[in-house]
This record gives C-alpha cells, structure tokens and sequence, in this order.
C-alpha cells in the first residue's frame, strides 16, 4: 500500500507541476493532431506511406500539426509560408537535428556534417565542402570527366538497344552517377555498368537508406536505445563497416602512391585535397572524418540522383504525349545523329521542356519526401503555435509538392 501511495502521489505531483508550466507559457498551445493513444501516441497514424498518410491527415488538422510519437513530440508541417517562416524566422533555433538511432553506428552522428549541431567541428566541415569539393574551380575541373560518364551511359544504352535487350534504367543511371562522383572524389570507376561490384554497391545504398527510413522503437522510445530491440543499429554498422572498408582501400593507396619517390606528378582531387588537410592540421581534421564526410556525401548523391531519373523516366513512359514532346526537343535541336553534340556541350538552356520534366518530376516524386528531421534547441512560436523544446520538426515536402 505504501507504494501505491507513493505512486499515486508522484503521479500528482508529476501532472500538478505540467499544469503550472501551461499555464507560465500564456496563451500559446501546440498546433492541432490527432488524439493519442497512451503510451505509443499517434505511432500507427503514418502507416506504410508516412507521407501520403500524413499529407491526409493534414486536410484535417492543418497545415502545422502536432502528432506524439511514442515520448517525442513532432511538429510536422505541410505548408512552404509555414516552413519559410519557421526556418526564416527560426533558424538557429530550429538549426539542430533529431538523430536516428540507426544513424548512432561507428558514431557517424558524431562526424556527420548533416547531424552535427552548429559547432567549430561542423563549421569546419562546411568550409571544407565549400573549398574542396563544390567550388567552381573543382566544379569546372571535373566537367570533362562527368561529360565522359554520360556518354558511357549513351554508349552502354545504345548496346543494349543493339542486341534487344532491356535496360534497367535506376541501375544504369546508378552506375553513372556513382563513377561520376567516385572520379571526382578518388579519380576512379567504383563500378562498371553490368558489373557485379555496381549491383552490390546498389544494394548497400539502398539498405542505407532502408534502415535509415524504416521505423525504429529506439527514435521514440529513446530508454530502448540501450537494448537495439529490432537490431537496426547493428545492421546499419555492418553497412557503414562496408563501406569504409571501401574507404580505406582506396585512401591506404593514395596515401602509398603519394609516399612513393617515383611518383613525381600529385593526383588533384578531393581525396587529395582532404589528405592534405590531414596532413597540414590533424588535430581539427582527420582520416576518420574524411571517412564519414565521404559517405555523407557518395549517398546523398547517387540515390536521390538516379532514383530522380528512373521516376523522370517512369512519368514520362506514363505519359506518352509528353515524352513525345521532350523526345522532339532533342531531335530538333541536335538531330537524330547529333547525340555526342549533346554531351560534349550540354547547355541546359537550350532544353526548357527537359528542365521542366525534371522540375515536375521532384515536385511529384521528391527523392526524400520528408526532409531530414530538425529539432528545437529552444521554443519557439510558429504562427501563433507554440512549438516546445526538444520536438521533432518534419516537413512534408511530398505534400507541398501537391498543394494546388
């Protein structure tokens, strides 16, 4: 009985001291939601599609809503007015991020430029994007290299076109994308197209970015995180372990050709730049963080990039009419036998129902339909909703991109 008495006692206590600390916050409540369920919250609301799911349920409650997943509070918004004044308005205290508990592994989250708080160490890391590897001198350099893998695409297309045989669009355009920004990295093909190492480099992207998608107990019930209880972190640090093995390789032979005296001449690529860091200042920037900076990097560009073509190309195949149209654009500009002209100088430009197939397709088909999860350093008020600290920000870019 005493128990019982000390429990029901602290459970009064518990909802006393939450309802003195409504009422200091004046008049702002949290946005609109759905009722929750106790304990797991409104957890069984997204569904298999979150984003369709979600993007309903929003008809309902408004575009800014409230929805408790598990112990963590998630604001989700819905509106681009809404996401520009939060973002706008509340940048630094909505600049951190909400760390999967997949995404913990070999501490990526700790090195990751995409999940480190704002910081010297993330400065640091920001400055090194900006001056190694998307500058425009890099950017210029490398153009040569990316004309020459579109053209291996054309050329691995018209082989297949020759013999009849089908052509797995997202594996094509994976293998293209992907060699494209390992020459810019390392200067060499991490895969050939119909090649074993390109297919299994595909799987391991796509069971990244599985993991990191798939719903985790962990993220909502973070006492759990102790326990794994679906494994999803072990999983996610045997890909990551993969991947830098991969790594490792390929530095460990840079770094062997660069110790080399006959080796007269120095590789400039990013892989080069980065290990010159190493080498000028350790203490700030390291093997490890060139490890972590590189998968941030190779996976944030191969799959958002070819799953946006192998859409463009489904949507198009979809709709006859309009890829007839962008097929006559090409023809009438280069002709039936000018396809090198459009590698060699491809100006945009010239192509503005190719841009606004491209355009169409994010809007329809983002590669991320939510974007990566932000969380409030402070609370904030966001039109007129109170917004508490430690919530999860979501933003529904796939419902943005159907709002008439």
């Amino acid at each position: 009985m005493d128990y019982l008495f000390l429990l029901l006692a602290l459970s009064f206590l518990w909802i006393s001291l939450r309802y003195l600390a409504a009422r200091k916050l004046g008049p702002l409540t949290l946005p609109p939601g759905p009722r929750p369920f106790p304990v797991l919250g409104n957890i069984l609301e997204p569904g298999k599609k979150p984003h369709q799911a979600l993007t309903k349920l929003s008809e309902t409650y408004g575009p800014i809503m409230t929805l408790k997943l598990g112990s963590l509070t998630t604001i989700l918004i819905s509106s681009p007015d809404i996401a520009k004044e939060a973002f706008h308005k509340h940048d630094q205290a909505l600049s951190s991020r909400t760390i999967l508990d997949s995404l913990r592994a070999l501490d990526h989250h700790k090195f990751s430029i995409v999940y480190l708080p704002v910081s010297p160490p993330w400065r640091n890391l920001r400055k090194v994007c900006a001056t190694k590897i998307f500058s425009t001198k890099r950017l210029d350099a490398s153009e040569a290299m990316r004309c020459k893998k579109v053209q291996e695409l054309l050329d691995n297309v018209q082989e297949n076109c020759n013999s009849g045989s089908a052509v797995d669009i997202g594996q094509a355009a994976f293998t293209t994308v992907l060699n494209s920004i390992s020459n810019t990295f390392f200067s060499i093909d991490l895969a050939h197209h119909e090649s074993d190492l390109s297919q299994s480099f595909h799987e391991l992207a796509c069971c990244i970015m599985e993991e990191a998608g798939n719903p985790n107990l962990a993220d909502y019930f973070p006492i759990l995180q102790f326990v794994d209880p679906q494994g999803s972190r072990k999983r996610m640090t045997s890909y990551f372990a993969r991947v830098f093995e991969i790594f490792d390789d390929i530095i460990n032979q840079r770094l062997q050709v660069r110790a080399s005296s006959t080796e007269c001449t120095e590789i400039d690529d990013v892989l080069d730049s980065l290990i010159n860091l190493v080498e000028e200042n350790s203490s700030e920037f390291s093997f490890n963080h060139i490890k972590h900076l590189l998968l941030d990097l190779l996976f944030a560009g191969i799959d958002t990039t070819s799953s946006t073509v192998e859409w463009a190309m489904a949507e198009l195949l979809r709709n006859p009419e309009k890829l007839a149209k962008a097929q006559n654009e090409l023809r009438g500009l280069v002709g039936m036998d000018g396809i090198d002209e459009i590698v060699e100088d491809f100006a945009m430009s010239k192509f503005p129902y190719l841009q606004a197939v491209v355009k169409e397709t994010l809007r329809l088909q983002p590669p991320v339909p939510f974007l990566v999860p932000h969380k409030a350093e402070t609370e904030v008020d966001i039109c007129g909703f109170r917004v508490p600290k430690n919530a999860q920000i979501l933003v529904n870019v796939w419902a943005m991109g159907r709002d008439s």
